[in-house]
């Protein structure tokens, strides 16, 4: 009876210790593969974070790349790097942006691509990134029925004659072109001053002004509803109607802009081509957008015409807008701390 017993527990031990290493060998191989799979897991995952981190990269440079205002620098460091030696131009620079630091709380400043839409683009980039609304005329009339108004009711054929910039475009499609123009400032400006939140309205700003097909519209209506002004003004004076702003009263009476055609050919054709906005058309500028645009001019530092303001006469509701510029030609937009 005990052998039996003893049979039956070492064939019991036995049969335990063989289903034991069957299991082992299982769970060994279970193991190793999921060890297997969660290092490969591992690695798929590794490698994807970097793809992504380097995609993310790319994308990132492209868009400062493309970016035509770029993000803010510190102001004395930048005049540091830009105006290195010991020339009178070059102490004479960093005086007056050590001014501007000292007196003038502007402790930053962004850059703006140096083309001949420098200063429209610094004002518009202005007045989207702080959300100022339509101007009061603006909300009044529907300005995608200018480029109508004019060539129709006023009679302006010359507008076909009307160049967008760098693109010497002249005929009968400039209608057509200009309603595109102005069908996109009014929409973008409307979605821009729509939004409430700064950071997010900060990335609307960024992704337009790094589109040139995009932004260039924009300067193009600018310039349009300038000649619009212009032509406005014109039709006062010559009528008697009711008295204009003086500021048009200088513009024409230059020989080179002495009425709204020649205005056109001589000036707004070339500006995005080969010339910007002089100071008569930022005086413009600034009334027809109904903003106060203070201009640092640095290469007239310790002078009366250091800080300038067009235009000259405006209004208290207006909002207010800050240039600078070392040249009258490019402009950068300063930006203040307290």
């Amino acid at each position: 009876g005990r052998h039996e017993v003893w049979s039956w527990k070492t064939a019991s031990k036995e049969s335990l210790c063989l289903m034991w290493q069957k299991v082992k060998v299982q769970l060994m191989l279970s193991m190793s593969f999921l060890t297997a799979v969660f290092w490969y897991c591992r690695r798929l995952y590794s490698f994807l974070a970097q793809l992504l981190k380097r995609w993310s990269n790319y994308l990132q440079r492209q868009l400062i790349r493309n970016l035509s205002v770029l993000p803010e620098v510190d102001l004395l460091g930048y005049s540091a790097r830009e105006w290195k030696g010991e020339t009178k131009q070059a102490k004479q620079m960093r005086e007056a942006y050590e001014e501007l630091f000292r007196s003038c709380h502007i402790k930053y400043l962004r850059q703006v691509r140096r083309d001949n839409y420098s200063v429209v683009r610094a004002v518009l980039f202005q007045i989207f990134s702080q959300g100022i609304p339509f101007p009061s005329w603006m909300k009044e009339r529907d300005i995608l029925k200018l480029p109508e108004k004019l060539l129709y009711s006023q009679g302006c054929n010359w507008i076909q004659q009307y160049s967008f910039g760098p693109e010497r475009y002249t005929g009968p499609n400039a209608f057509g072109k200009l309603r595109k123009c102005m069908e996109a400032l009014k929409a973008n400006w409307a979605e821009i001053s729509a939004t409430r939140d700064y950071e997010e309205r900060g990335s609307m700003c960024n992704t337009l002004f790094s589109d040139e097909s995009k932004e260039y519209k924009l300067y193009e209506a600018i310039k349009f509803i300038m000649l619009y002004e212009v032509v406005e003004a014109y039709e006062q004076i010559k009528s008697r109607d009711k008295p204009v702003h003086n500021l048009f009263s200088l513009l024409f009476a230059r020989d080179s802009s002495s009425d709204p055609l020649s205005f056109m050919m001589n000036h707004l054709n070339s500006i995005g081509d080969s010339i910007c906005l002089d100071q008569v058309e930022l005086f413009l500028l600034g009334y027809l957008l109904e903003v106060k645009i203070r201009v640092y001019r640095l290469h007239r530092f310790n002078t009366e015409e250091f800080q300038a303001n067009y235009p000259d006469e405006y209004r208290r509701e207006w909002n207010e807008i800050s240039l600078l510029t070392e040249d009258d030609r490019y402009y950068h937009i300063p930006l203040y701390r307290t």
